[in-house]
């Protein structure tokens, strides 16, 4: 079964991503979350989700440190990760690029993009 991981610490974006993929567990795909980055690389480890949703800014561990570690030190390159942030500035994408992020999504996002990119990478 696909999974899908969200992760973000503000419970409103959490909770508006869920309803967002929920028809895709109708779908047989599973959605976890977490709200920290090191709860995050954990769950990354454990699970390998085909697909995260990553907040930047987050207490414990950042966005571009979990997406490093996913990409460079454990070298899961096939875990798709998206990067969520409202800081939609050149350097903080490059940032993201730098850390081996597959996409970078600025905050507000829109929910339709969202499903659209999580059905593309799920091939659903």
């Amino acid at each position: 079964m696909p999974k899908i991981l969200v992760v973000d610490d503000e419970p409103h974006i959490r909770y508006l991503l869920e309803l967002t993929l929920e028809e895709l567990e109708e779908e047989g795909v599973e959605v976890i979350t977490a709200d920290n980055g090191q709860a995050a690389l954990e769950i990354i480890r454990d699970e390998e989700p085909a697909l995260v949703f990553l907040d930047v800014m987050m207490p414990k561990m950042s966005g571009f440190d979990v997406c490093n570690a996913v990409k460079n030190e454990l070298e899961l390159g096939d875990v798709y990760i998206v990067l969520l942030t409202a800081k939609g500035q050149e350097f903080d994408k490059q940032r993201g690029q730098e850390v081996g992020a597959d996409l970078y999504m600025t905050k507000p996002f829109n929910p339709d993009d969202v499903l659209a990119k999580a059905r593309e990478v799920l091939k659903r």
